[in-house]
């Protein structure tokens, strides 16, 4: 079984023709000409909201390919700083460097996050993909289910690794 829909989730234009959540998300970010400002970092909107399986409160995540912290510090600060709840810090894990914005745009919580490793290599981005496989052969059915184990509070990774091993689904 495959999904009706043709998703390129290199470019935010799915986004414009999506539901009515991914729609806002789209003029959202075309308003904040985000991609625009970090085109230059190969920004890529990862997580729920590219695979419909947001809940109200999920944000925007677009993670960038950066190799200069301090000058993309500076131009997302200079950029973004004077939103609503403006935060941001840069930390080491498992040997890599990455900066991490988070701040409130009409109502959305969004976070850029950036790291000296491709967008498409990012686990932000590596999960998606695969979790889009995932839900294109569950379907509508398993679509409902993960978003339920969303719902009760559940993050993605564990909600689709509990779905994925259920005991009582057909073999």
């Amino acid at each position: 079984m495959t999904d009706h829909h043709s998703y390129n989730f290199t470019t935010l234009a799915y986004l414009a023709h999506g539901n009515s959540r991914q729609r806002e998300v789209y003029r959202v970010l075309t308003e904040l000409r985000i991609c625009n400002t970090l085109q230059a970092h190969h920004p890529l909107l990862v997580g729920t909201i590219p695979l419909d399986i947001d809940l109200p409160e999920s944000d925007l995540d677009m993670i960038c390919e950066v190799h200069d912290l301090q000058a993309f510090q500076e131009l997302v600060i200079h950029t973004y700083g004077q939103m609503e709840l403006f935060r941001s810090h840069q930390r080491e894990v498992s040997g890599i460097m990455r900066f991490v914005a988070n701040f409130t745009y009409n109502g959305w919580p969004i976070e850029i996050f950036a790291q000296a490793i491709p967008t498409y290599e990012q686990n932000g981005y590596r999960h998606m993909i695969v979790e889009h496989r995932i839900l294109q052969v569950i379907g509508a059915e398993g679509k409902r289910a993960i978003r339920e184990l969303k719902q009760n509070g559940l993050k993605t990774e564990p909600v689709f690794a509990k779905w994925l091993n259920r005991r009582d689904h057909a073999a």
